[in-house]
Formats: structure tokens, C-alpha cells, sequence
């Protein structure tokens, strides 16, 4: 194998394909080169947009968060116009209960659409609430996207675009003096005129750069057949270190460990407990639903826990790796910020706080 293409994307998920898509509308002839999805981070990801909920202090990572929620909507709408699927995004708010003994302070950001409800108020906006929780955070204008219906949108939208998507493992970037000449393979040599590294959680198999897994559990409950309604949740609950997500369809998402254990896989009675327990203190009525499916995933973790994009040492390599718990709510802003400058040498000022020079300390590269 010895192709040659304008641009090569190393790695297929989320992160890689939302550019590859991108940067296809945009004329531009793109490879991806794509391995296994089973352990990539969108497994471990519920697909909450969720930056007032993980309240995010007034940051330049709170503006690239809140910057690509107003992307979402007219992003899922282009990319259900291309494939003909649904990609699963709810504007469905989310709920972060305090139960009793927790510290409730005000979000910072203030100038943000937020309000506190009271015992009775939340119980009102989603019945069924544990004993325990004596109110909580409304933010209305976060949601939820169904990681894997977007992720199979994202597939279908490459293959409706004609984008090539190698499934191979890329081994080595063959670099000299400024440039990157080539990216080996498995199954041989493939050549570009610029490219892009978003392996995430195994960029440090390419590039000396600080990104390591985290590993993340995860299960999904379903509500009975014979329940009166489909989904008797009707918005995310964002809890302390737990998070439940209901999907339309009668899915509950319950998420999520973070361990440090690089990339050892599989399922814990030690993380299910943790999660389950946590789960049914906020919505009791979960112990009595079937469980479908357990999980796990690894995701990108940085020593600052924020993205690395942009330019990199080498002028014909971006870098779109890093995102840790934010990779798909940033799927669409990294794509557009990311395509703005590659192919129009247009640098939005938020990237320079998410250069990989800031690792510079750290770096071998």
C-alpha cells in the first residue's frame, strides 16, 4: 500500500470522522485511517453536552464548550441530511441533583441561563427523584447526543461522501526535519500532502505527547415493557460522580468510572457497585430495571485535562487529540476550527490556549 491523498486522518472516531466530514464538504480529498472502535472513547461516553452541568469555570475551555453546544444543532442537521439517520440529539436539559450533605454553590457563571429548583420544584420538572436530594441545578440549554447513533451517522455520512476510510493500525509517523513524509501501517506505507493525528486515547503510540487513557465504566438499564410510558425520564441527571442518561427510546445510560489503570479493559464488580449505588440513590426506580449491557472505554486524558489542537512541531501535522470527557460535545467545533485552519490558514484565537506548546516543559518533541 503506497497511497497518496491531500489529507490523511489518523483515527476514525468521532473526533477524526466529524473532521474528515468537514473537510470533505469542503472540497478537500481526505483518508482516515481507522482501528478499533470497541475501546475508543465514545464507548465510555454517554454523549452529554454538558458544559454548564460539569460547570466549567469562565475559562477559554467553557467558550470552545459553549461555542460548539450552538454548533449542534445545525451540525446534526446537516449530518442527518447527508446519511438519512437519525444521530440521536435531545435538547432534553439536564438536572444536577444535590442530596442531602452536599455543598450546593452558585455556578460562576452567572451571565449563563440556570436556575436553582427547590425540594418541590424538581420534583415537579422529574418525579421519581431519591429522598435524599433536597434540590438542584436546571440547565436548559444542555443536552445529550446518542454517542453511537452519531457515530454510526458519522460512518455513513464517510461512505455517503466517498471518504476512504482504511480500517488498519498506524505504527509509525515517519518524520524528517520539519515534515511528516508518511504514516506506516500494517499493511504498508501511506503518503499525504498534510495530516492529522486524533488517535486520542493512543496518540502517545505516535507522538511523544502527554495524552494517557483513563478508563471509564459504563452500563445501560431499560424501562420495562409493561411501564405506562416509554421514558419516564425526561431530562439527564448529573449527580457527584454519577450521571444518568435517557434515551427515547427507553434506554438509561449510567455512567461513568474514572480510573487510572492505562488501557487494562474490562467490567468490575467494584465499578458496577460504584455506579449502580450512586445511580439509585438519585432515582430509586432504576433497581427495578432489567440490565441490558456493561461497558468500557478509554479516554484521552492530558496533564490539564483540556484538548490539544492546532498546529504542531511539524508544519504539515494538526494535532485534534485530548478531548478526555469532552470529545463529543467538541466534535463539531473542533472539525469547523480545525478545517478553518488547515484550509484557510484562519487561526480562531481560542486555539492558542489549547497549543501542545503549553506542554513544552514535558515534551520530546
Amino acid at each position: 500500500m503506497n497511497l497518496s491523498q491531500d489529507i490523511l486522518i489518523i483515527g476514525g472516531g468521532i473526533i477524526g470522522l466529524s473532521l474528515a466530514v468537514e473537510l470533505k464538504l469542503r472540497g478537500v480529498s481526505v483518508t482516515v485511517i481507522s482501528q478499533n472502535f470497541q475501546q475508543a472513547a465514545a464507548r465510555a461516553a454517554a454523549g452529554m453536552l454538558a458544559p454548564q452541568a460539569e460547570q466549567i469555570p469562565p475559562s477559554p475551555m467553557l467558550d470552545l464548550c459553549l461555542k460548539s453546544r450552538a454548533l449542534y444543532p445545525a451540525w446534526i442537521d446537516k449530518l442527518e441530511a447527508i446519511t438519512g439517520l437519525p444521530a440521536g440529539y435531545w435538547p432534553s436539559g439536564i438536572i444536577a441533583p444535590v442530596c442531602e450533605g452536599e455543598v450546593y454553590e452558585q455556578p460562576e457563571s452567572f451571565t449563563l441561563n440556570y436556575q436553582w429548583l427547590d425540594g418541590d420544584a424538581i420534583r415537579q420538572h422529574q418525579p421519581g427523584l431519591g429522598e435524599k436530594v433536597i434540590g438542584g441545578w436546571w440547565y436548559p440549554e444542555d443536552g445529550q447526543v446518542d454517542n453511537r447513533a452519531l457515530f454510526q451517522a458519522l460512518q455513513t455520512a464517510a461512505k455517503e461522501l466517498q471518504i476512504d476510510v482504511i480500517q488498519d493500525s498506524a505504527i509509525e509517523l515517519i518524520r524528517q526535519g520539519n515534515r511528516v513524509f508518511g504514516v506506516e501501517t500494517t499493511a504498508g506505507k501511506i503518503k499525504a500532502n498534510r495530516y492529522v493525528l486524533a488517535t486520542g486515547a493512543w496518540s502517545k503510540q505516535l507522538l511523544d505527547i502527554p495524552v494517557c487513557p483513563t478508563k471509564g465504566q459504563m452500563l445501560s438499564v431499560k424501562v420495562p415493557e409493561d411501564s405506562a410510558v416509554i421514558q419516564p425520564l425526561q431530562t439527564v441527571l448529573f449527580g457527584r460522580g454519577i450521571y444518568i442518561v435517557p434515551r427515547q427510546d427507553g434506554r438509561i445510560i449510567i455512567g461513568a468510572t474514572s480510573e487510572n489503570v492505562g488501557f487494562t479493559g474490562g467490567n468490575t464488580p467494584a465499578g458496577m457497585q460504584t455506579l449502580l449505588a450512586g445511580a439509585i440513590k438519585l432515582y430509586p426506580e432504576l433497581q427495578n430495571y432489567p440490565v441490558l449491557e456493561f461497558w468500557w472505554g478509554f479516554r484521552p486524558a492530558t496533564l490539564d485535562e483540556l484538548p490539544i489542537l492546532g498546529a504542531s512541531a511539524w508544519e504539515n501535522l494538526t494535532l485534534a487529540t485530548g478531548h478526555y470527557r469532552n470529545g463529543i460535545l467538541l466534535a463539531p467545533v473542533t472539525a469547523k476550527l480545525l478545517a478553518d485552519l488547515m484550509l484557510e490558514q484562519k487561526s480562531d484565537p481560542l486555539l492558542a490556549d489549547f497549543h501542545y506548546s503549553r506542554f513544552a516543559g514535558v515534551l520530546a518533541i
